[in-house]
């Protein structure tokens, strides 16, 4: 914990979710989802009341605060305590709170489902993923980032599933849902951003090659403007006054 809620640690965190996460999901063009955000019950104050705060807006949104255990035990119970059980296939994403999808995407995932409703009756789940995006740092000089077109990674990853089944997107690894299930992979539009920065988990292990990451041009600016509803201006401003 004391790793975990480091100020230093912490205010990145906030910032970082205030400026990428949060924009492109109040500015998505299907806004019917829900939003589940887990925290520990440990969040200390500023903290607990700045989440609260920063998704205030959004009618999307639930937040649950739940104790340690288990990792995909715990959040299995806290998506099926907001999903609905019933004649409906269910579609859900994960994020970390760096990452991004773009505006459209809620709206694609939904249209992509319906594509494969007659597939799905065959299948528990189905792996529907938009491979093609950015991995980005925000900072005072804001967005450093580079082009990446990686199958299966987290954000833009949706799983359809049977409306029976009780598991949730966070019991598979995103690594491997091609050995569990049929996949299908969309790709040629930017639709997601992972989120880079010292503190992810996947830069802790041995032998990871470092992100070449360079400056947003201008031009770019206006395209994460367009697809993700990202100001680097306001990039620019949160990171440089707090």
């Amino acid at each position: 914990m004391a790793y975990l809620y480091a100020p230093g640690r912490m205010e990145e965190r906030f910032r970082t979710f205030e400026t990428i996460t949060l924009p492109p999901l109040r500015a998505q063009s299907d806004p019917d989802y829900t939003l589940l955000i887990v925290a520990g019950e440990s969040l200390p104050e500023p903290w607990a009341s700045r989440l609260m705060d920063l998704v205030s807006d959004m009618p999307q949104v639930v937040v649950q605060a739940r104790a340690p255990g288990v990792h995909r035990q715990v959040m299995q119970k806290a998506i099926n305590s907001v999903r609905r059980f019933d004649d409906q296939p269910c579609l859900q994403f994960r994020m970390d709170d760096d990452d991004a999808v773009a505006c459209t995407f809620i709206q694609r995932l939904r249209e992509a489902a319906s594509d494969l409703r007659n597939l799905s009756r065959k299948h528990r789940e189905i792996a529907i993923d938009f491979n093609q995006g950015y991995i980005a740092q925000p900072g005072p000089d804001g967005i450093r980032a580079a082009p990446t077109q990686v199958p299966y990674t987290t954000a833009a990853l949706g799983l359809m599933f049977q409306p029976s089944v009780r598991q949730s997107v966070m019991n598979f690894s995103h690594a491997k849902v091609a050995r569990n299930m049929p996949t299908l992979t969309f790709t040629g539009q930017d639709m997601m951003i992972r989120g880079h920065n010292d503190f992810n988990d996947s830069r802790q292990k041995q032998g990871i090659k470092p992100v070449k990451l360079s400056p947003l041009s201008p031009e770019q600016e206006v395209h994460f403007k367009q697809v993700y509803n990202i100001d680097c201006d306001q990039v620019r401003r949160v990171f440089a006054t707090r």
